[in-house]
């Protein structure tokens, strides 16, 4: 079993910055794919970014390209987000899931955390 804690969300104005952390109990993440989520209001829950186990390959949905960049520190057993020239579409919850396989949706992902919330003002 692997416990994942998200933690980093807040309000941040059109533009600005903010970096998320998913820490992981339990297990080494670094033998687990990991990627990131999000959910708007009334909206599916969306594949944000990945980075695979071992080779570290990162894989990012289109909107994000350029400006979101998902990475892993094995010495802390955690993953980040680091979302920067954010836009009022970014908003939502944003959740780290981590998988034995490889992959953008959701049913892949075999652990996740409760969400952080990310709320960009205009």
């Amino acid at each position: 079993q692997v416990q994942l804690v998200e933690s980093g969300g807040e309000l941040v104005q059109a533009g600005g910055s903010l970096r998320l952390s998913c820490a992981a109990s339990g297990r080494t993440l670094s033998t687990y794919g990991v990627g990131w989520f999000r959910q708007a209001p009334g909206k599916e829950r969306e594949f944000v970014a990945s980075i695979s186990r071992g080779t570290l390959i990162t894989y990012y949905e289109d909107s994000v390209k350029g400006r979101f960049t998902i990475s892993s520190d094995n010495a802390k057993n955690t993953a980040y987000l680091l979302m920067n020239s954010l836009k009022p579409e970014d908003t939502g919850v944003y959740y780290c899931a981590c998988t034995t396989r490889w992959g953008r949706q959701t049913v892949t992902y075999e652990y996740w955390g409760q969400g952080t919330q990310v709320t960009v003002s205009s």
